[in-house]
């Protein structure tokens, strides 16, 4: 192995890093600071406000988020990289999205799971580091800990935090991964990225939910993505029609932002649509009993939600498409369901459809 001394100069092995994070299949690797008070005072507020809902895990790591060096004690740097994952196979979001009786999933969950790619190459990328530096410790991270990573994001210069609260990179838009390496080294640091967001309210104004309460404020407990990911119980009767067909995550504030007409397709096979669900027809999707689920989900984030939950949001979708005897069959084979969760989700579902008995 050509390996360096310990004693090579930072801003060598900065851009060491950089070429390493290139070739292990990142389009950008940026390093920051751990000082990011006004994220936190800002993190602070949402939390307070109530926004996180049922996001526990947000409240109890609170402060931590926003101090790494207390996460991972030594963390001098952020190493921040990001990895597209537009799939160029899938079927047209916005096709999908007007076809009422089809479930639409978000782009980012059609392959393969994110947090498992990232962090194979993460943790490969921190090794190299580990061979050729002095460091004793680095810790990865991808969507996985206490860590603001969009605002680390931000000063290690991979993008700006949009309106809708997202990243945006001025040549590749937000349809891209963030990952995360905690280290002690005192690397030299980048340049934060500048906002770019001008007058442009696209994302505020398309939000199904009104989630986007402000430019930058996100209320978590109106977002789709959260209703249908990270919410466990009944979805609020107010928000179940604007749900439309959006069955796992939303992607309206990124289908419209116009910075994504920059946005290039991932090159990585892992984001490969998989069982066909860029473009599954609802009624087939409802028809999986469990064992099917976890087969058809294996090694997809997906399957994070569980079964019951994928067939609330199902349900609810079904609702909400075009009333035909296919879609009240569908409805009415599960109006027994051995799930209450589900069971009130198709009673509402029905009632769409001014049907009871099926």
């Amino acid at each position: 192995m050509n390996q360096q001394a310990p004693d090579t100069p930072l801003a060598e092995l900065a851009g060491s890093i950089r070429e390493w994070g290139h070739e292990l299949g990142f389009q950008q690797v940026g390093i920051a600071g751990v000082d990011i008070a006004a994220d936190e005072e800002r993190l602070m507020r949402w939390l307070e406000q109530g926004r996180h809902g049922a996001m526990g895990y947000m409240e109890r790591h609170g402060r931590r988020r926003a101090r790494p060096q207390e996460v991972i004690p030594g963390t001098l740097r952020v190493i921040a990289a990001r990895m597209d994952y537009l799939p160029a196979q899938a079927r047209d979001a916005d096709e999908v999205l007007s076809d009422a009786e089809r479930g639409y999933v978000s782009r980012y969950a059609l392959g393969r799971d994110y947090h498992k790619v990232l962090r194979s190459r993460l943790a490969q990328l921190a090794e190299k580091i580990r061979e050729h530096s002095a460091s004793r410790s680095h810790r990865v991270f991808v969507d996985s800990g206490p860590i603001l990573e969009k605002a680390f994001a931000r000063d290690a210069g991979l993008g700006w935090i949009g309106k809708h609260t997202n990243l945006l990179h001025r040549h590749a838009g937000s349809w891209f991964f963030l990952g995360e390496i905690l280290t002690d080294l005192p690397l030299p640091v980048d340049q934060p990225a500048t906002n770019h967001c001008g007058t442009c309210r696209a994302c505020i104004d398309i939000c199904p939910t009104r989630a986007i309460v402000a430019p930058y404020e996100l209320d978590a407990t109106r977002c789709i993505s959260y209703l249908t990911i990270e919410l466990r119980t009944a979805i609020p009767l107010e928000f179940r029609k604007a749900l439309g067909n959006r069955i796992y995550g939303c992607d309206d504030c990124q289908l419209v932002c116009p910075w994504n007409k920059f946005a290039r397709f991932a090159a990585e096979h892992d984001f490969t649509p998989r069982h066909g669900l860029d473009e599954a027809k609802l009624v087939e999707l409802f028809a999986w009993n469990e064992e099917e689920f976890l087969a058809r989900t294996e090694g997809s984030a997906i399957r994070r939600i569980g079964y019951e939950c994928w067939s609330r949001n199902i349900a609810v979708a079904l609702g909400n498409a075009p009333t035909t005897d296919e879609v009240v069959r569908a409805l009415a084979s599960r109006k027994d369901d051995p799930s209450a969760l589900v069971r009130e989700h198709v009673q509402w579902a029905l009632e769409q459809h001014g049907s009871l008995s099926g």
